[in-house]
């Protein structure tokens, strides 16, 4: 039996030419911008793509010139390959830059079973559910007459988290961290989008709360556990409480902060919290600031997805 396994992400600028392919891709998708006309989301998209070009560009040339994220998701795929015979292919498709889903799903259009895994760890509209829309209608479109397996998302997974917390006790070696605060870092959304029924915000507080649990288990006495959003645009009301003020108002200026939207960095990672934030803190008169890896291509996150894909009913 001919078996892929295809990881599916929101993709990243693979250079400084498809910043504006980024962002206009994502703009357009409805379930970013539930707009129902697409021609007035088309024009909004152009509009908020030309606002924020310039900035982004200048950004991603910080990192760079581009985003880690297709790389480490290629390296990624291949250390499953490697360790994991069952699968026939690894691959991956981004929903808003190369490698598109048009051209990922094409090469396996004759397999007899597609496992498609997000590497989203909580439920939202606006990341698995617009990847697999994206999968889905590729996979019409080519008329896939194989077997498609989903896999659910993944955050309350006891070996996912024993992934994060061995992410923390590297980062940590024995040091003293009873005055530190573990920020638990993500991305926010507007609250327009919880209120309409998504699961993000539910999913994200109970993930911070098993892995605050998990902590303590396993004696890491932080001075304190906090939950902190980030990356809010626009005029709108977005989920709360912001990493800035987050910061502000921690007494005692030593964070260690963990990222649990994403499995691979990405600009929200490497720019906005090892950056960005970063420079906020230096204001603040942080001693401590210290932003830990997404898991990245881990062989352990690559044992995990794996297992967890050929797991999958």
């Amino acid at each position: 039996m001919k078996r892929a396994l295809i990881l599916l992400n929101m993709g990243g600028p693979n250079n400084l030419s498809e910043v504006k392919v980024f962002l206009l891709n994502m703009f357009k998708d409805r379930r970013i911008l539930p707009i129902k006309s697409d021609f007035l989301r088309s024009i909004i998209a152009h509009i908020i793509t030309f606002a924020r070009h310039k900035n982004a560009k200048e950004n991603y040339a910080k990192l760079g010139g581009k985003s880690p994220i297709s790389d480490t998701t290629k390296s990624l795929c291949e250390k499953i390959s490697s360790l994991y015979g069952e699968f026939s292919a690894v691959d991956f498709a981004m929903r808003y830059t190369p490698a598109f889903a048009k051209d990922t799903m094409v090469k396996y259009s004759e397999f007899d079973e597609i496992i498609l895994l997000p590497l989203y760890p909580h439920h939202s509209s606006t990341t698995i559910l617009s990847s697999l829309d994206d999968v889905k209608n590729v996979l019409d479109e080519i008329k896939f007459k194989g077997e498609v397996k989903i896999v659910p998302e993944f955050y309350q997974n006891s070996a996912y988290n024993d992934i994060i917390l061995n992410r923390i006790l590297s980062q940590i070696k024995g040091n003293d961290i009873s005055e530190v605060t573990l920020i638990f870092s993500a991305h926010s959304l507007p609250q327009s989008v919880i209120d309409r029924g998504d699961l993000y915000e539910k999913h994200v507080k109970e993930h911070v709360e098993i892995l605050s649990n998990l902590c303590r288990q396993n004696g890491l006495n932080f001075k304190e556990f906090k939950l902190a959003y980030q990356s809010k645009l626009g005029p709108v009301k977005w989920l709360e409480p912001a990493m800035s003020d987050t910061l502000k108002q921690i007494e005692i200026k030593k964070a260690i902060i963990v990222p649990i939207s994403f499995c691979i960095d990405n600009s929200e990672t490497d720019f906005e919290l090892a950056i960005e934030y970063r420079q906020i803190a230096d204001e603040l008169g942080y001693e401590l600031y210290k932003v830990i890896r997404c898991p990245n291509d881990g062989e352990d996150f690559a044992r995990f997805l794996a297992k967890l894909a050929l797991e999958t009913e």
